[in-house]
């Protein structure tokens, strides 16, 4: 496996944040696939990385059922000052693609919960795997890493391909009145870390970090 592109492209997101980073394509990944990374400059010797993973309902029409978009903002931002990387892997509705994702929308809307809808559908409750990302992080001369994320199976699967995860730093709270359902059935269900406020106000403010927003 190794690098096929490097190219540098400024990113802009829909409420006005602006960021650079090398856009790098791969040969020779293990699924397939073809996933991103995106590299930001930074001075520690210790990246941090996010796995995200596609979805395309969150991070290109910002549908409110699930907290991707705003993740995919919010580690843009975080990695735009620190440095590090983002993989955008391939891995639509946990694994299962964007048909079956919409398919499980439709029992969620029967009262199934997001990991109730995929067995419903005969799928595993998550079937990403994230052996093509180690591979990347190899490729690129990552082997320790700060990792961003709530889930704690990413952390667990980069180790044993090799990846030293030093740190799990998790993601704000994205929770809105349409996701908490969703949120909820995570931290139940595979032990994310979210901590999600109970009560008349489901919506959890994300903390000012500085700088966020004002790179127009």
């Amino acid at each position: 496996m190794s690098v096929r592109t490097r190219v540098r492209v400024p990113l802009r997101f829909p409420d006005g944040f602006t960021a650079t980073a090398d856009v790098i394509t791969f040969t020779g990944l293990v699924d397939g696939k073809e996933h991103l990374a995106l590299f930001f400059e930074g001075s520690s010797p210790v990246p941090l990385v996010r796995l995200h993973s596609e979805c395309l309902t969150g991070d290109v029409f910002g549908s409110e059922r699930c907290d991707c978009g705003p993740q995919l903002r919010e580690s843009v931002a975080r990695l735009s000052e620190t440095g590090g990387y983002l993989l955008y892997l391939r891995q639509e509705g946990r694994g299962i693609g964007l048909y079956a994702k919409l398919d499980a929308y439709a029992l969620q809307d029967q009262g199934l919960d997001t990991y109730a809808a995929n067995r419903a559908l005969g799928h595993a409750d998550d079937e990403r795997d994230y052996t093509a990302a180690a591979q990347m992080l190899t490729d690129l001369g990552v082997t320790t890493i700060d990792l961003l994320t709530n889930n704690p199976d990413k952390a667990r699967q980069l180790r044993l391909h090799e990846i030293a995860v030093r740190r799990v730093l998790p993601t704000d709270v994205h929770a809105n009145p349409a996701n908490m359902r969703y949120l909820q059935a995570k931290v139940d269900h595979t032990g994310h870390t979210i901590r999600l406020q109970v009560g008349p106000q489901v919506s959890v403010p994300v903390p000012n970090r500085s700088g966020w927003g004002s790179r127009e």
